[in-house]
């Protein structure tokens, strides 16, 4: 089987041969500093958002243990799951709508396999040299290559060991963790999870790269369902490039029966995933536009237009008019627009405070000496600010209730559950019915924007 680089791949044989490793070529253009640029910035992101401070504390930070979740100034707790789950539909929303509008954009700039093969690329590069010499040195005695061999996977270990830590950063307080990891005095999981996650790395960018988005991502297999004619695909104008031959500069290719393309395999050699972009649209094309740049500098140079290979849509290429809006457009547009303003929504009225009223089981109702009905509660108050408060409570809903003890305040906590026994006393003349419904409003002395109100139900004796 021949190099995945070059155009004579044979694909189908892809399964059961050896792999054979790809050397991408370094390119150049628009579509590579944006890529740069979405690499920088989402290095930039990971690496340093666990050293941001917040109010004296970890801006971002995922407390399991304490069941915390700390996210600038919000902290959400477990019963805020609901959030999560939100954020991941609209994270799937996103995806299927920038996929049926422009195909892969998620794979090809930003996605963390991407991303970091990408960095372990230039490192390899910067090292070894661009893909003649790198060709060159894995074909040498190891005697000849081992330095730079071992220079390279150094580096690599130590960025990977790196990412480790601060992948476990989101989770334990990153000034903390870098203690602990040099004194040697991890945790065993904290201890699992850096290790682990480094190894992750250094084995996805630094050997597997293109296998995991060939053979391991599932997205590659279902995207097929998710674009239609009218998406911007990365394609290969046949109509303009073919029959393809070599030719000399200034030459009237035309005369000759050929077409814009040189056959000069330029876009083959730059594709990280090591297809040929002529063969027309691939599942292992991962969108990351460099057979653009690549061929757009080869055009420049024979002072051909560009966008021999460009985005376009398949009803583009066959002359036909391109429909931007369309139903699928619409409607994840649409269902993301609202979701997304619904979230943020939610979160900005959200109310740090949770109340459970248990009613006691053991008993429906009781008499007391002084002839009042009474019933026993459990109030369960989840304080989830960042901060102590007192609350005033008042019970309402029946007429002339009264509360025993004359308990009218509760203080909680920052993150603490506060459980406070309850009787309610009603007089029988006041109850209308067997069950009636009583309200239970908390207000915080110092913050009466926090107020919740939690319903109940109160038994009686049967009413004639």
């Amino acid at each position: 089987m021949s190099t995945p680089n070059t155009p004579d791949s044979n694909n189908s044989d892809s399964l059961y041969a050896k792999r054979e490793k790809i050397y991408p070529r370094q390119v150049h253009g628009i579509f590579a500093q944006l890529r740069m640029l979405g690499v920088i910035s989402l290095m930039g992101f990971f690496y340093g958002t666990p050293w941001l401070q917040w109010d004296g504390r970890q801006a971002v930070l995922f407390d399991l243990p304490g069941r915390q979740f700390h996210i600038l100034g919000i902290t959400f707790w477990p019963q805020d799951f609901f959030y999560l789950a939100v954020l991941l539909i609209l994270a799937a929303l996103a995806l299927f709508f920038f996929t049926a509008l422009a195909g892969r954009l998620w794979c090809g700039f930003a996605c963390p396999q991407t991303v970091w093969t990408e960095v372990f690329l230039w490192i390899e590069r910067k090292v070894e040299g661009g893909r003649p010499q790198q060709i060159k040195l894995d074909k040498t005695d190891l005697k000849h290559k081992w330095l730079k061999k071992t220079t390279k996977h150094t580096i690599w270990l130590v960025l990977s060991l790196f990412t480790g830590i601060t992948f476990v950063g989101f989770f334990t307080p990153i000034h903390e963790l870098w203690v602990n990891f040099f004194t040697f005095s991890l945790g065993p999981w904290e201890n699992f999870w850096v290790y682990f996650y480094a190894f992750a790395t250094y084995g996805n960018a630094g050997w597997m790269r293109e296998q995991v988005c060939i053979y391991m991502c599932p997205y590659a297999r279902f995207q097929s369902a998710m674009i239609d004619a009218d998406t911007f695909i990365i394609a290969y104008d046949e109509k303009r490039g073919d029959p393809r031959g070599s030719r000399k500069k200034n030459e009237d290719h035309r005369e000759k029966g050929l077409g814009d393309c040189i056959d000069c395999s330029i876009c083959v050699q730059v594709c990280p995933t090591g297809i040929d972009i002529r063969d027309g649209l691939q599942y292992e094309c991962i969108g990351c536009a460099a057979c653009i740049d690549a061929c757009d500098d080869v055009m420049k140079k024979m002072d051909y237009p560009s966008g021999l290979i460009r985005y376009t849509t398949q009803n583009a290429l066959e002359g036909k008019l391109i429909h931007l809006l369309r139903p699928r457009t619409i409607i994840y547009a649409s269902i993301l627009m609202i979701t997304t303003i619904m979230l943020i929504a939610s979160i900005s009225t959200r109310i740090p405070l949770e109340v459970d009223i248990i009613r006691d089981r053991n008993a429906l109702y009781r008499e007391t000496d002084e002839g009042l009905i009474e019933n026993v509660y459990i109030l369960k108050v989840i304080n989830m600010d960042n901060i102590k408060h007192t609350y005033d409570m008042r019970i309402s809903g029946i007429k002339d209730i009264k509360v025993g003890d004359n308990i009218s305040t509760i203080t909680v906590n920052s993150g603490e559950i506060s459980s406070l026994p309850l009787r309610l006393q009603v007089d029988p003349a006041n109850l209308t019915k067997r069950s009636s419904k009583v309200f239970f409003t908390l207000s915080a002395q110092d913050a009466p924007e926090i107020r919740l109100e939690q319903d109940g139900r109160f038994l009686g004796p049967r009413t004639r």
